[in-house]
Parts: C-alpha cells; structure tokens; sequence
C-alpha cells in the first residue's frame, strides 16, 4: 500500500471513523483503536457512547461472524485484544463520568473443563456493555462460585461448558444454591457449545446463551426486569 492510500483517522468524519474502527477491531489492530479512541474522546464524544458505539458496535459483528465460522478463535482473540486497548483508556473516564453501570457478573468455566476463549469472550463483551465483570478462570468447583458470588455479590452468574462431559456439573452448581438457599439472588447465564435451551431449562439456570452477543442481551434483559421490579 502507497502511503496516499493510507486512511488517516483524524481526517474521518464521525460515522466514517467508526465504520473504521470496526474493521480495525475486525482485524485486531490494537493501536488504531486506541487511536481511534482518543480522537473521539478529542471531538467530545463521551466515553460510554465511543464503548458502547464504537467498541461494543465492532465486537458484536466479531461475535456473529465466530458463531458463524467466518472468524475463528486467533482473529476473535486479536480483536478482543484491540478492543483491550481502548477499554483501558475509556475505563478510569467511564468511572469518573459514572457511566451508567448496569449490573456485575461473576463468570467462570465449570469443574473438569479448562476451555476459556468463549468464556473470555462474552466477559469481554459484557465488560463492553457496561457490566463489572470477574473472571474467575477455569476447571471451577462448586466452592468457587460460591466464594465469588459471596465476596462479590453480583447480579449474575455466567458458567461455560465446552465438553459434554463437564455440563452436568453446571446443575451441581445450581442443586447446591438451591440448597443454601441462595438460587433466587442470582441470575444464572449457561453457554458453551454442546448445550442448548432444553438443557439450560432442564438444569434450572434462568438462560442459555449461545452466543456472546446473546449472552450481553439476556444480561441486559435480566437487569432491567430487575430495575423495574425494585422500582415497582
């Protein structure tokens, strides 16, 4: 490529800039986003609209196309990597203008199972769509979540399974909030690629998601019920 080729991003139009931006992230281009970023930040846009248009606009189209099989696990990665950058300058911004926080997550990958990349995924696309999220890794007993959910109270808990063999684990998860009494201060989010919506009803969780991008929807779904409930 000849340099009068180059596309300079100061010189883009808003909507031009971030139709750029989303092919950046497409393609993992970690220090174009972040410049990307700042520019807008330069012409006033606030940091929730540039997350939540730019950044969020551009994963949610990395998602679809890994649900697809267009995109696969290195390039979901690379983007997921670029829109790190940006985050890490948007996110001391969003504290101090009090963007909207719209709930916490607690995530974790179940017992047995040591398959992160969809879960890494959707915490980065909640984290991207304003939630607080803890990751807590992989291969996760059932005294995990429990330390996690009662040193962080968050309003939803998200398990990925990825084997068939570890998604029975997921009911031992929830049998046991059942038991202490706890299943009804939680929502409960379950995906990965071998389960469905029979399964997900079948061991009580509240969704499945099969998808990051669905998985964002359902959190937000979720939440907002929830306002409505302690507004009413």
């Amino acid at each position: 490529m000849s340099d009068e080729e180059d596309i300079v991003l100061s010189e883009l139009n808003d909507d031009e800039l971030v139709e750029q931006m989303f092919d950046d992230l497409y393609d993992g281009l970690k220090e174009e986003i972040e410049e990307g970023v700042n520019i807008l930040l330069e012409r006033g846009w606030m940091p929730y609209d540039i997350l939540t248009k730019a950044l969020v606009g551009g994963m949610t189209i990395v998602g679809h196309d890994f649900r697809d099989g267009i995109l696969f696990v290195p390039e979901v990665l690379l983007a997921a990597n670029a829109m790190k950058g940006g985050m890490a300058i948007l996110k001391p911004l969003l504290a101090e203008t009090g963007a909207p926080r719209v709930g916490k997550m607690v995530i974790g990958t179940v017992k047995g199972d040591i398959h992160d990349i969809g879960k890494n995924l959707v915490a980065m696309m909640m984290e991207g769509a304003g939630f607080e999220v803890v990751d807590i890794g992989i291969n996760n007993p059932v005294e995990n979540y429990l330390e996690a959910l009662e040193n962080e109270q968050p309003d939803i808990l998200g398990m990925s399974a990825l084997l068939t063999t570890t998604m029975p684990y997921m009911k031992v998860v929830i049998d046991t909030l059942v038991e202490q009494g706890l299943r009804d201060e939680y929502t409960v989010l379950v995906g990965g690629a071998p389960l469905n919506e029979e399964f997900g009803k079948a061991i009580g969780a509240d969704g499945y998601c099969r998808d990051a991008a669905v998985a964002v929807e359902m959190a937000k779904d979720f939440m907002s019920r929830k306002h409505n409930q302690l507004a009413g």
